[in-house]
């Protein structure tokens, strides 16, 4: 990571000053643009390739002694070898790359890779110093053959301990060890057989199954890739009584293995030996540490270490826990560690007293200088080792005290300073820190140059950067004494002051965030004593690339298709390349996947295509990629599966417990068959709100653990639920609670307020924190204010946790400054934000002054008035309130209640208009100023009036009187004048019998008049009448009425009409109903041979009447095919020129009922068919029966027939006539015994036109055809059939009961 300086907050330009002492600068002399640049510059050699210190080479092969340089002129290179000149020009196998110090020694040819070994130093030298390699010390590799050896077979009993010598040549380097049998397969190692870090193979205890001839040791030379193996050894593993057959038999020429008894016995250790031992590393190094141990059963190891813990990191077992190994050991790995072998009959341990030295190390390194005259530097060289290492410095690679003196420096022990250096002073200085161990070789050079700044990076370059990610503009450069760099941005050379910059020390300017407004050219300045440059680059922001539509998880059935939507936005201006991957994989070539702009399609689905997909979009400069998985399920098999929500997660487990964050993972439970899609966190509050779950996260069904962000002074509980498409699972089971720290506050209340309840007070208020919100104990406010206009100081308490702070003593009115700051036990809140706030209010002092009023008309006025001074309404103006009241009528003299109205403009408005006020009125008003605390005095009463307006309409009108040719009209005036009234104005115009309206008649009538009479009218004629009032201001709206002249005066005297009621001819209209039917009967009065008709409808409907026409002069109809149970309304008008209609009236149908009327012919022809399926038989009998029931009981029809009154004939069906009732006959009396009724009605028995029966005004009871199921009631001449004796027409129920 570069070091970084900001620009301070002080607005001080970016400017990089470079001190050499920090960091040195060297000359580019690679190839580029940059190192043609600075072509004309010198530097001392620099080493910048060599062959490793410790070289082994392949004698098979040429060998390459590399050393690689660079500096200004080129070097020249030469070599020393075992510390003398090394004359390469002398040996013809050697050659020297041109332009450079690598040697190839050609051994391939001729020539043995033994006389060259030795030990190998480079020199590369210019004008300006000479710069020397490591020591290299070369030798070839060997890979000797084994010695030969005759084994003896070894023979031992079960369960005894053997150890198999490897004993490998010393090869260079050391070859690799393993154990392997004739057919070269390794052989099985384990907690009892294992091979030791010396190349021995180890038993603890031996078995039949060790018996074999091919234990094989080989030796890998990887150098020279060889192997070499040793003669097999036979193992042959015997019981107890073989072994004694073996030792008589074989003795002779058998070698018996010496080893322990073959019972259980503690461990003993194989390697190392004794109690105790010791071992010595070098730091850096791998330490490995083996303890093997024989036993029966099979010891087991363990390691400790004394007085201290083994390192966690670096600590690692190998060999079945037999060997231990500590990577990148130090010197805090020194120290005393025990191996334990353990089995059921003991334990014995083993002591390693292990001890860490250290070759030198570098604490310092040197580093170049690059110094312009007369200034100063240093070259320090640290190292550390054990043992100590010493420091030792060569100057060109000579050893400084026989060097060439310079009198600009000095040597201080790892330490030399240079002062007021001058061009001679370069030089290439060598730093050796060496102990037994090793050595440390450094070459520094220090180079004295006079150089005005260049800069390196190209001109006019264009950076692209992608919005909100950071951008580096490049500023190479170079100079003696070091530049200063500044940085500026726009044509105009504006210096960067901002902070948000960061200058690197290579020159390099950071944006951390680039937005779009960092757009634009930048300049990069460089300055020192000898001259100054400047570069100019460009920077772009690009769009960033989004994936506006990702592609979603999906669950398809085996052969199916699906299809993946990846929709993409990115910067125009670059170009997009959008590529889909299966798992980390490009899409199998296969055609079933077909790519369409923004889709993935996917045919004919198999369980290979199941996996992640992911959509990635490129740019130039950026990336963005989305992925969904895709599941493939068999298709749904028969019955289908059980398909439900999720089981709960378990399993919660909190890692990576931090201050203010936690990471959450938990186990899945059974999706139920349908994918979970997410998981749902919650958490509690135990601490503040126990028992209170609330949601703190959300994450995709395919996540199981969240990083969770936490507040302080929390203690967190958290549990999981699982959603799938079918719903949510229940609640995991919680989690462990973990309490964060506590802290200060990061918030201040909120809703802060300041208004005053009394003139001399301010109640500041807030919202307080919740316990969540506290952050830590203790929580307090601390309350502040002070006068807004004011010079005070703020006045400041600290109040407990509560959500009020009264100040008292407060100007009335006056505007105040408020802040309120959390804080708790740990500290204070950020700086709170100030509001303002007022003092309490008072009344205001003032009453609006110049009040007056401009009539508009006769209901509307306008009023104005002058604004009170700001200062005496003490409070927050909320309008101006408008009293008035009408004080007395100009047309009447009495005194009314006065009744006052208000209305209230708001703010600070200056006018106000009075709307609803009466015409030809007296009013008076005041003006009052509102304000939050209440009204202010009243404004001296104002009076105005206002003018005659229309009246209104007359407040009745009655038509009484009605003669052949006149009618007489009777109103009362209107109930508002507004005003004098002057006349009446009365317009009539007849109706004929189309309801055309004639010629309209005007007539005016004095204002003193309530009855007039109109003469010369036409006889029997409809007239409507529109009446009015005038006042000085016009004609009021009118009252009409309709009424009819009479037909002849002989007549029927017409009854007075009402006002609103034309005169009738039909009345006393009634409606008897049924389920489904009713009879409408009524009286007429008027001329005869008139056809009527029944208009009815449902009522409440806006459906048209339906119309029936009544046949010939009746004053009854019967209605057949209603519904039951629902409301009708009806009228009967009258067809021709005298056309009428009479009023409306409602009634209702009762409610469906079963009928329980016996069907004899019905009954009597399913009995029959069921007999005659039965027995013969029983046929007479039940023909005998039914005759016998229907001798009993009777339908209602027969017992009609039975009781026929003989005064009430039937009608004629054929004209529908009655056969003794003629025109003639209306006004005779009745005959004597007739049940004809006073109203006129008749009664036809059997009809569709029957009428209710003619009892005391009972209605009569009908079935669906209209004819009575009820009997006959209230006549005496009328006897009760079978035994009833009731005098009461039935209900419906007892005349249903009456057929059971």
């Amino acid at each position: 990571m570069p070091e970084k300086k900001r620009s301070s907050a002080g607005r001080v330009p970016l400017i990089l000053c470079l001190c050499q002492a920090i960091r040195a600068l060297e000359v580019p002399l690679d190839h580029g643009e940059k190192a043609k640049l600075l072509e004309d510059l010198v530097q001392p050699p620099t080493i910048t390739q060599q062959s490793p210190k410790d070289y082994i080479i392949d004698p098979r092969e040429n060998i390459v002694i590399q050393c690689e340089a660079r500096g200004k002129p080129l070097p020249s290179f030469s070599w020393t070898r075992n510390g003398t000149h090394f004359d390469i020009d002398k040996d013809p196998l050697i050659t020297m790359r041109p332009g450079s110090g690598t040697l190839t020694i050609n051994i391939m040819t001729e020539g043995k890779a033994e006389t060259y070994e030795g030990v190998y130093q480079c020199t590369a030298r210019n004008e300006r110093g000479a710069a020397v390699s490591n020591n290299i010390v070369v030798r070839p590799s060997r890979s000797p053959l084994w010695t030969k050896e005759k084994l003896e077979p070894i023979t031992l009993q079960n369960g005894q301990s053997l150890v198999l010598p490897c004993r490998p040549p010393v090869g260079l380097p050391p070859p690799i060890i393993f154990w392997m049998d004739n057919s070269f397969q390794r052989l099985p190692q384990n907690e009892r057989v294992s091979q030791g870090l010396n190349g021995d193979l180890y038993f603890s205890n031996v078995l039949p199954e060790d018996t074999r001839e091919d234990y094989i040791c080989y030796a890998r030379f990887n150098h020279t890739q060889t192997i070499q193996q040793k003669q097999p050894i036979s193992v042959r593993v015997i019981s107890v009584d073989e072994l004694n057959d073996t030792i008589a038999a074989n003795l002779s020429d058998t070698e018996f293995y010496g080893a322990k008894s073959s019972r259980e016995r503690p461990p003993t250790f194989l390697t190392p030996e004794g109690n105790a031992s010791n071992k010595e590393e070098l730091r850096g190094n791998v330490l490995s540490l083996e303890c093997i141990a024989e036993g029966l059963p099979t010891p087991v190891i363990y390691w400790i270490k004394e007085d201290g813990t083994l390192p966690i990191n670096r600590t690692f077992y190998r060999n079945f826990q037999k060997t231990l190994q500590i990577i990148l050991v130090s010197e805090a790995d020194s120290g005393n560690y025990q191996c334990i072998a353990k089995n059921a009959l003991g334990a014995i341990h083993h002591t390693i007293s292990v001890t860490v030295k250290a070759a030198p190390y570098w604490i310092i390194e040197p580093e170049n200088l690059v110094l312009s005259p007369g200034e100063n530097g240093r070259l320090i060289c640290r190292a550390n080792g054990n043992p100590k290492p010493r420091i030792s410095w060569l100057s060109n690679g000579v050893p400084i005290e026989i060097a060439p003196d310079d009198p600009s420096r000095k040597i201080d022990g790892d330490t030399i300073i240079f002062s007021n250096v001058q061009e001679r002073s370069s030089a290439v200085y060598q730093c050796n820190a060496s102990n037994e161990y090793g050595y440390l070789l450094a070459n520094a050079f220090v180079n004295v140059l006079a150089e005005p700044p260049r800069i390196l990076t190209t001109a006019n370059k264009v950076y692209q950067v992608i919005a909100n990610r950071p951008a580096w503009l490049d500023c190479a450069f170079f100079g003696s004494p070091l530049p200063t760099i500044e940085w500026f941005k726009g044509a105009k050379g504006s210096a960067l002051h901002e902070d948000i910059y960061v200058l690197h020390q290579n020159g390099t300017l950071e944006i951390p965030v680039a937005q779009k407004d960092n757009t634009g050219a930048y300049t990069c300045v460089a300055r020192n004593k000898l001259g100054m440059a400047k570069n100019e680059v460009h920077l772009e922001i690009k769009d960033p690339t989004r994936i506006i539509k990702q592609p979603e998880y999906a669950v398809v059935q085996r052969g199916s298709t699906v299809s993946f939507e990846c929709k993409v936005k990115h910067d125009h201006s670059l170009i997009l390349t959008v590529l889909w991957l299966k798992g980390d994989c490009e899409l199998p070539n296969d055609g079933r996947f077909t790519i369409d702009k923004d889709h993935l399609v996917v045919a004919d689905v198999s369980d290979d295509d199941g996996g992640t997909y992911t959509c990635v979009a490129n740019t130039t400069l950026d990336t963005a990629s989305a992925s969904a998985v895709l599941s493939v399920v068999a298709p749904t098999p028969t019955p289908a599966p059980i398909y439900d929500v999720p089981n709960p997660p378990f399993d919660l487990e909190l890692t990576d417990q931090l201050d203010k964050s936690v990471q959450l993972s938990w186990t899945p439970g059974d999706d139920n068959n349908s994918p979970i899609t997410k998981f749902i966190i919650e958490y509690e509050d135990a601490m503040h709100e126990a028992g209170l779950w609330r949601q703190q996260a959300e994450v995709p069904g395919t996540q199981t653990t969240a990083q969770l962000k936490l507040s302080p002074y929390v203690n967190y509980s958290f549990r999981v639920m699982a959603e799938n498409s079918l719903g949510r699972s229940v609640p995991s089971e919680p989690s462990e609670q973990y309490l964060t720290k506590a802290a200060e506050p990061d918030k201040n209340p909120m809703t802060v307020e300041g208004l005053g309840s009394e003139p001399d007070n301010l109640v500041i208020t807030w919202k307080p924190l919740n316990g969540f919100e506290s952050n830590g104990p203790g929580l307090q406010y601390k309350v502040s204010w002070r006068q807004k206009d004011g010079d005070d100081e703020w006045t400041s308490v600290v109040v407990a946790n509560v959500s009020k702070y009264i100040v008292s003593g407060t100007p009335t009115f006056v505007p105040y400054l408020i802040k309120v700051q959390a804080l708790n036990e740990v500290g204070f809140a950020p700086e709170p934000a100030v509001v303002m706030g007022h003092s309490g209010e008072d009344l205001p002092m003032v009453a609006p002054g110049n009040v007056h009023v401009s009539v508009v008309n006769s209901t509307l006025a306008e009023v104005h008035w002058d604004p009170v001074p700001l200062k005496s309404i003490r409070g927050h103006l909320q309008g101006y309130r408008i009293y008035y009241w009408k004080a007395q009528g100009s047309s009447k003299r009495n005194r009314r209640h006065i009744e006052k109205k208000i209305l209230t403009f708001q703010g600070s408005k200056a006018h106000g208009m009075l709307p609803g006020l009466e015409p030809f009125s007296n009013y008076t008003l005041n003006v009052r100023v509102v304000n939050g605390k209440g009204e202010g005095p009243a404004s001296p009463d104002s009076s105005f009036h206002t003018p005659e307006g229309v009246p209104s309409a007359p407040s009745s009108l009655k038509i009484v009187n009605p003669t052949l040719d006149s009618l007489t009209l009777e109103w009362d005036p209107p109930s508002h004048p507004n005003g004098i009234l002057t006349e009446y104005t009365l317009k009539y115009q007849p109706i004929n019998s189309t309801h055309e309206l004639g010629p309209l008649v005007d007539l005016k009538i004095p204002a003193n008049k309530t009855r007039w009479t109109l003469k010369n009218l036409n006889f029997s004629t409809r007239y409507k009448f529109y009446f009015f009032a005038q006042t000085s201001a016009g004609s009021g709206s009118h009252i009409t009425e309709e009424a009819v002249t009479s037909v002849d005066e002989a007549g029927i005297l017409p009854p007075d009409v009402g006002a609103g009621k034309v005169n009738p001819r039909i009345s006393k209209l009634t409606v008897a109903a049924a389920e489904t039917f009713a009879n409408v009967s009524w009286e007429y009065e008027g001329p005869e041979h008139v056809t009527f008709y029944v208009e009815y409808g449902v009522a409440g409907s806006k459906e048209e009447w339906r119309k029936e026409i009544v046949n010939g002069s009746r004053s009854f109809f019967g209605l057949k095919g209603l519904m039951p149970g629902t409301a009708y309304k009806v009228r009967v008008g009258a067809e021709g020129d005298s056309g009428f209609v009479s009023s409306e009236d409602v009634f209702e149908t009762g409610p469906a009922m079963a009928s329980r009327q016996v069907d004899i012919a019905t009954q009597g022809w399913f009995i029959g068919l069921m007999c005659a399926v039965a027995l013969l038989i029983l046929i007479l009998l039940i023909v005998c029966f039914i005759r016998r029931n229907k001798g009993g009981k009777y339908p209602v029809k027969e017992k009609e027939d039975a009781h026929a009154d003989p005064e009430i004939q039937p009608m004629k069906e054929d004209d529908g006539t009655f056969g003794e009732y003629s025109d003639a006959e209306d006004h005779k009396p009745l005959k004597k015994g007739s049940r004809t009724p006073s109203d006129r009605t008749v009664k036809k028995e059997d009809s569709d036109d029957s009428l209710v029966d003619y009892g005391e005004g009972v209605n009569g009871q009908f079935n669906e055809d209209g004819s009575f199921i009820g009997q006959y009631s209230g006549k005496k001449e009328k006897e009760p059939a079978e035994g009833n004796e009731s005098s009461e027409a039935p209900s419906p129920v007892n005349a249903m009961n009456s057929f059971v």
